[in-house]
């Protein structure tokens, strides 16, 4: 058993040694204005991609890689997630993302209302949910904090983080509060969504007064403050009427929206255009699962795109064990409407550009960093598999716990059961 504790700590890597690559012969998708590019090399040096074209020249000591017609892709997007905060959900000890201040002290002797919580201190690079997410072929993902009773509906922060294995994985310029309003968090506004909006022009009058009741701490009031200047804060909200309320606030307050959620945000297509808000969304949402999403539908990505709205993806349901799933998501959305480019754009170039990172991540052009995938077929296809990931144009591992058991248990038996190691 020590050996296997060995061999699965090896198998969350850091990231490898620097190296200059080519990848020769692939079927480039872009994700950006060049669109697809057939049998086209990517030549990578330094960490960033430096050329694009047919027939590129190695230069000396290049590690050359022959994709032979298969696609490449630049490192997916996993979504708003607890990976690297949130190991094992039924383990509190293990548990990061939420905060519930209000459940351990009388309402006179403290607000649970802390936006200046932020996850980003709590990210465990080491998570064996990182790699298994890592090896699906996604690079990074934004913690999103999450709201629990004792706690508030306005979570906390959180920021974008690379998925190589490295401590200091924040990307800077992609931190963002998060706000979760709607039907699921009247019991933390007094029993009514009406209560969310009351409660939310308090804060911000504490916040640009520097003082005000004590919803907020002073502390809190900064935090907040920073938000009202064009700041990004996600809000978590299904029901077109609460969407429009959001776009209102947002506008009014000086920030700029993220819709989280969204399932009936075709409804307002018009409006989130108006107001440039994107919406991150669960594309099989389909069904009335609340009150709140009554209109739910699979084509609510091709609707949104049609209208000109941004669309990007990201799980709902157990989001940091299913981030790897993603790639259904969008490939479901391509199925009811959605164009194929723009169903790998939301994984890729849509959630780059929404959480600040477009200058560096997103697309495969000259100047991004070289966060690839190569794949062994369609990205969007559920049975495909991601072959070989790079971060910065160095080769990740691509094992992690999942195969780890796999291969031991598909090894042949020996003279002791399985679950021994010699």
């Amino acid at each position: 058993m020590k050996r296997l504790l060995i061999t699965l700590a090896f198998a969350i890597a850091l990231p490898a040694a620097a190296q200059d690559l080519l990848v020769r012969n692939a079927t480039v998708h872009t994700a950006g204005a060049q669109g697809t590019l057939k049998n086209h090399d990517v030549l990578v040096q330094g960490g960033v991609v430096r050329a694009i074209g047919a027939n590129l020249a190695a230069p000396a000591g290049v590690t050359v890689v022959d994709a032979k017609g298969r696609p490449l892709t630049p490192g997916l997007f996993g979504g708003l997630t607890g990976l690297g905060i949130e190991e094992v959900s039924a383990e509190p000890a293990t548990v990061d993302g939420t905060l519930a201040l209000g459940a351990m002290m009388p309402a006179h002797e403290g607000s649970s209302w802390r936006p200046e919580f932020d996850v980003d201190v709590a990210y465990n690079p080491r998570s064996a949910v990182v790699a298994v997410t890592r090896v699906e072929g996604f690079t990074y993902t934004v913690l999103s904090p999450g709201s629990v009773p004792g706690g508030s509906f306005v979570a906390g922060q959180g920021s974008a983080v690379l998925l190589d294995g490295r401590f200091d994985a924040t990307l800077p310029g992609s931190r963002s509060l998060f706000v979760n309003l709607g039907g699921g968090a009247s019991p933390l506004s007094g029993g009514s969504r009406a209560g969310q909006w009351m409660l939310l022009e308090q804060a911000v009058a504490e916040a640009r007064a520097g003082s005000g009741d004590g919803l907020l701490t002073r502390a809190g009031r900064t935090a907040l403050a920073r938000y009202l200047a064009g700041g990004r804060v996600v809000f978590h909200v299904d029901r077109a009427a609460d969407i429009r309320q959001v776009l209102a606030f947002a506008k009014r307050h000086g920030m700029k929206p993220v819709i989280a959620g969204g399932s009936e945000a075709w409804m307002v297509a018009a409006e989130l255009k108006a107001a440039n808000a994107p919406v991150l969304l669960d594309a099989l949402a389909n069904l009335p699962a609340s009150f709140d999403a009554l209109g739910a539908t699979l084509e609510n990505a091709a609707r949104l795109h049609r209208a000109g709205v941004r669309v990007g993806f990201t799980q709902f349901a157990d989001p940091t064990h299913n981030a790897r799933k993603i790639r259904q998501l969008a490939g479901n959305a391509v199925a009811n409407g959605l164009p194929w480019e723009a169903g790998l754009a939301g994984l890729t170039s849509v959630p780059a550009e929404v959480f600040g990172l477009s200058a560096q991540r997103g697309r495969i052009e000259v100047g991004q960093a070289a966060d690839l995938v190569l794949w062994s077929g369609d990205p969007l296809e559920v049975n495909t598999l991601a072959e070989q990931v790079w971060f910065a144009g160095k080769p990740a591992s691509m094992r992690s716990r999942q195969t780890e058991l796999r291969d031991r248990y598909l090894a042949p038996a020996g003279a002791l059961p399985r679950a021994y190691t010699r």
